[in-house]
Order: structure tokens, then sequence, then C-alpha cells
């Protein structure tokens, strides 16, 4: 018998090592290949160069089109289409990168092409996992009346299953790592309590369907096609090859890890309770047999085999004891604390070595302070729903009996959230500067809305903790403790607590909404709005022109498609008609040939660019040619920068 429980023990301890060695190589490569990029990235690519131009006029057509992006993209063989005036798909080589260099893509052309305008579609994903995409035009001898309109937001289901599966990861993520630490530490009586241990694995399941939504509807949210072909092999197989598969893996190894460990300390906890309650029970018989030992001669005999097989008992129960402690003790101590601690800090860097935390600036600070952010967020909000549905609910519900103690529960939980809050806190502040970087782009941008909607949520939060944490050290001062507290007390700590469950929900959701933003401090671009002087030689050849000014307002000044609002106003202030006002578009840092813009008048001394087409960010000279007469033609050039 001791044979087979020494035995056990050290397959218990080397199913543990295992164990711990498997999360350490998961954790291991993960930061490895992710924490390496080949160069700096920005958070979701933006295409900064392209041959030809976007809106180019070509003489020839062109063998090859190249686009540059600002950081390292990938795609699959339909990430880049090619469309003529019919919108109908034309064959054309297979995208690459061009020497190497992950930031840009390259894609032959036919070269039988047909005067006339052609599109080029292109979908690629960015070093931070999210999808980008855009359009070009160029043509060939001479522009065509249309162009093929082209569809650039992916299908709305694919994107809300994907927000879906995205909010699915952070809650199960929530549910396992603080339903685990407030069952297995803050809570003594949640080691054996069935209710709490089911929380817990059901954190590790939601936790691992959303991982998998995410990974099967990648490929399709990348190649912008419809949830049908979740299943494709060839989408799946593109999803695996990029960093985000590669995290999405390391992350169900994770969690398998962590699952592995939480039931084994959870079977250890069980049998150490059942052999307290076969110790005890021993305990018993043996006082009992001591007892009908002494009414005679007769049962003495007995007595004495019972005491001897009681003692016998007793000594073989220590011995199983001090050879199962001996054997697999230091491993319950030291090697299951140490996978526990691995997984909850290896399970944040799935996500912040893939997101927005990762690209930008100070990457350094940023993934260890948004790994923090996810950590605290997820010991919260799992804590909370632990401790409301096993402690406060059942508590809360009492008449006459107290059922379920609130203490140490409760207050060692408010401890943890006091300590949460502080990190998110520090934390959420420092990322929110580096995500939106000016004051500005909290309204003007879609990743700044939210994020203000997302800390309305989180003051209320705020609010409802700092009643419960007033609640528990007031009622902890008693000399009763907590389980003094009136019912109807409990019943509304409840209430608040279940509310603020909810709002940490709204939170997670809002969170995976984010995550799949562009942020603001790349999204936003300032409207550019200046004045320049009309030349005097233009005010000499026109009444109405002497100490005239230019005002040139465009929006929203970034690449892509624009709005140039363009003032002719007098001295007085008064709006000057002229003849007609011309425009073209100059890039003074690169060979790139002149684009044309079509200027039209809106009325007498306004005039509008409705779709200046700015091929790239940089720095830009909107040349504004101005007639004044039918033989006078003056240039006035505005210079400003493109996001």
């Amino acid at each position: 018998m001791t044979h087979r429980i020494q035995l056990a023990g050290h397959r218990w301890a080397w199913l543990v090592t295992r164990l711990a060695v498997v999360l350490l190589l998961a954790t291991g490569g993960l930061v490895t290949n992710l924490a390496s990029p080949a160069q700096p990235a920005y958070a979701h690519a933006s295409l900064v160069e392209t041959s030809p131009v976007d809106g180019e006029v070509l003489a020839s057509p062109p063998t090859e089109v190249r686009l540059r992006f600002n950081e390292a993209v990938s795609f699959n063989e339909r990430s880049i289409q090619l469309l003529d005036t019919n919108a109908e798909k034309l064959a054309i080589g297979t995208p690459g990168h061009v020497d190497g260099k992950g930031n840009t893509a390259q894609v032959s052309l036919p070269t039988d092409l047909a005067e006339g305008t052609y599109v080029l579609a292109w979908r690629v994903t960015s070093a931070d996992s999210h999808v980008v995409s855009g359009a070009l035009t160029f043509s060939i001898g001479h522009p065509s009346a249309t162009s093929a309109p082209v569809e650039q937001d992916a299908h709305r289901a694919v994107v809300v299953v994907d927000a879906v599966g995205r909010a699915l990861a952070f809650l199960g993520m929530a549910l396992a790592l603080g339903g685990a630490l407030f069952v297995a530490v803050l809570w003594p009586a949640g080691r054996t309590d069935r209710p709490g241990r089911r929380i817990v694995w059901s954190g590790f399941a939601v936790l691992a369907a959303g991982t998998v939504v995410v990974l099967l509807v990648q490929g399709p949210y990348a190649a912008g096609t419809s949830l049908a072909e979740v299943f494709d092999p060839d989408l799946l197989g593109a999803t695996l090859s990029t960093r985000l598969g590669h995290a999405l893996l390391a992350r169900l190894v994770i969690v398998l890890a962590l699952g592995v460990a939480f039931g084994l300390a959870i079977r250890h906890r069980s049998r150490s309770a059942n052999n307290a309650t076969a110790t005890t029970a021993m305990a018993t018989t043996a006082t009992a047999t001591t007892a009908t030992a002494t009414t005679g001669t007769a049962t003495t005999a007995t007595a004495t085999i019972g005491t001897t097989t009681t003692r016998t008992a007793t000594t073989a129960t220590a011995t199983i004891g001090t050879t199962t402690t001996g054997t697999a003790g230091a491993t319950r101590r030291i090697v299951l604390p140490a996978v526990a601690t691995v997984g909850a800090v290896a399970l944040p860097l799935t996500w912040t070595l893939t997101d927005h935390a990762q690209t930008g600036v100070q990457t350094w600070l940023a993934v260890p302070a948004t790994s923090l952010h996810l950590l605290a967020m997820s010991l919260w909000l799992g804590g909370l729903i632990t401790l409301a549905a096993c402690v406060l609910i059942p508590a809360g519900r009492r008449e006459t009996n107290q059922a379920i103690t609130l203490a140490p529960a409760l207050p060692r939980f408010s401890g943890l959230a006091q300590v949460c809050f502080a990190v998110i806190a520090v934390t959420g502040v420092y990322l929110s500067w580096r995500q939106v970087g000016t004051w500005a782009a909290l309204g003007a941008t879609d990743f700044g809305r939210l994020l203000l909607g997302k800390l309305a949520v989180v003051l209320a939060v705020v609010a409802l903790a700092a009643g419960a944490r007033r609640f528990v050290r007031r009622r902890g001062r008693e000399p009763l403790g907590l389980d003094a507290a009136p019912a109807a007390a409990v019943r509304r700590l409840r209430r608040s607590v279940v509310a603020e469950i909810l709002l940490g929900v709204a939170v997670v959701s809002i969170t995976a909404v984010l995550v799949n933003t562009a942020p603001a401090r790349t999204s936003y671009a300032p409207p550019v709005h200046t004045t320049v002087p009309v030349p005097a030689a233009a005010a000499e050849s026109a009444a109405g022109l002497r100490d005239a000014s230019i005002e040139v307002q465009i929006e929203p000044a970034r690449a892509g498609n624009n709005v140039a609002d363009i003032y002719l106003t007098g001295a007085d202030g008064s709006l000057v008609a002229v003849p007609e006002i011309s425009g073209r578009l100059e890039s003074p840092d690169r060979d790139v040939p002149a684009l044309p813009v079509a200027v039209t008048a809106a009325e007498p001394g306004h005039y509008v660019a409705n779709s200046m087409s700015i091929p790239f960010p940089g720095e830009w000279v909107l040349r504004l040619d101005i007639r004044v007469s039918d033989f006078d033609e003056t240039p006035v050039r505005v210079q400003f920068t493109a996001r």
C-alpha cells in the first residue's frame, strides 16, 4: 500500500511538472515570436506611397502596382483586386512582398489593358492584427467618365461575430482568473464549493470558445468575405500563419494548462477534506470502542482488538499522509502556484502582443501596462461575479438562519478590488493618453467616443464599489462583524453588486469594440484651416482683390478623399467672385506627378473641391490658379500636412 501511495505521489508530481514545462514553453514561444517585430509598427497600417499614384493618368499600361505601408502587413492571394469601369474583376498576378520588405506589396498587371480608368482595391492585415482596406484609381490614355464602386467594409455579420468572440474571450478570462483566485484564496469555503468551481470551469470554457470564434472568423474578416467561409482551409491556414494565429493557439494552450492546474488543485483539496472526515470518524470509533471495553471482561478482548485496529489504522493513515506529503507537498506548494502565476501573466500577453499595445509609441511600456490593465480587470470582475453568486446572493436571501457567512470573503475581496481599481486607473490614464494623444481627438474619432463611454461606465462602477467598501468597513468595525448586518442591508448590497457586475460586462463589451477600432492618435487628423493673401499681381488685375485673401478649409486632411472649401474674401470681409478657379495637388518632396483637382463654384466667392484625393500622408501643396480675367491668371500655393 505504501509503495502504491508513493508511486501515485510521484506520478502526480510528474504531471504537474510537465504542466509547468508546457506552460513555460508556450509563454516563452509567444514572447519570442511576437515581441520581436521586424520593424516599427504604428497601429492600423496606413498607405504611405503607391506606384502609380492615386488618380494618375498614364500613357501606357503599368506592368505592376506597388503599395508601401508604414508598417509590415500580411495578405493573401485575394487581398488585391483590379476592376475595370464595369466593376468586372480582371486577372492579375499573385500579390507578394517586394525584396523581403514586409511593408511593401507588389502585384503584376496584364499588359493588354485598354484605355480608361481602373480601380485597384486592397485589403491587408496590419501588425496589430486589424484589417485595413482602401482603393486607388489610375487611368490609361485618358480618364473614364465613371469608375467602378468598391466595397471597403467587411460583412456586417463577420464584424459582429468577431466582436462577440472577443467579448466572450474577455469575459471568460475574467471568470477563469478572478473566479479561481476567489475560490482558491479569498474564500476558504470555496475550496469545496461546487457552484464556485462551476463558475471557474465555465470561465475556461467561455474563454476557449471565444478564442476559437476569433480564430475562425479572422480569415473571412481579413479576406472581406462572408461567414460562409469560416471553415475555408485556405483562409484558416492563412490565419494560423500570422502573429494573431500564433497568439490564439498559444492562448488555447495556456487555457488548457491553467485548467489542468486548477483541476489538480481542487482534486487535492477534495481529497484532503475526505481524509479529514475519515480520520474524524476513526477517532469517534476508537472512543466508542474504549467505552464499550469497560462494560465487562468479555468485551475486553474486543476492546483490545478494536484499539489495536484503530492504532494500526491511525498509524497507516499517518504513514500514508506523511508519504503523500513528502512526495508531492513541495510540488503543491510551489509548482501549482508557479503555474497559476505564469499562466495569469501569460494569458493577457496573447492580447497585448498582437494588439494596439505592441504598436505605436513606447511599446516597451505599453505592453506591460496593458497586460496589467487586463489582469486587474479580470481579477476584479471575475471575483465579483463569483462573490455575488456564491456568497452575497445566498446571504441576501437568508431569513433567520445565516447559511453563508460574509467573512472573511467580503473584506478580502474588498481589499483586492481596491488594488485592482488603482491599477486600472493608473494604467488606464497612461493608455488613454497613448492611444488618443490630443483632447480634440476624443470627440472627433470613434475611438475617442468609445473611450468616453467606457470612462462614464467605469466611473459608475467606482461609485458603486465605493458604497460597497463603506458597507464593509462600517459593518466590520461592529463587535459581531459583517454577519450581524441586517438582511435588508445585505440585500441592498447584493443589488448594488449585481448592478456593478452588469456595468462591468458593459465595460468588457466596449473594450472588445475598442480593440478593433483604429486608435484616435492615428485616425484623428485636425482639419486644415489656413488663409493666404492674394498676390499683388492679381489684385492689380481685378477690382475688389486689393488686400484680398484666400481662406482654405480641408477635411479630414488625411490620405483618401477630402473636401476642400475655398473662400475668396475681400478687404472688407465680403466674398469676391472670379471667373474661375482650378486646382492641382503637388508633392514638394517626392517625385509624384501633379494631380488635377476639380473645383466648382458653390456660390459667388465660394468654391468647393468635393473629391480631392490625397494619395498618401505627408506634406502637400494645393495649387490654386485664379483666373481674374480672360487673359490673367495668378497661382496661389497652400501648403498643408495630410495624416
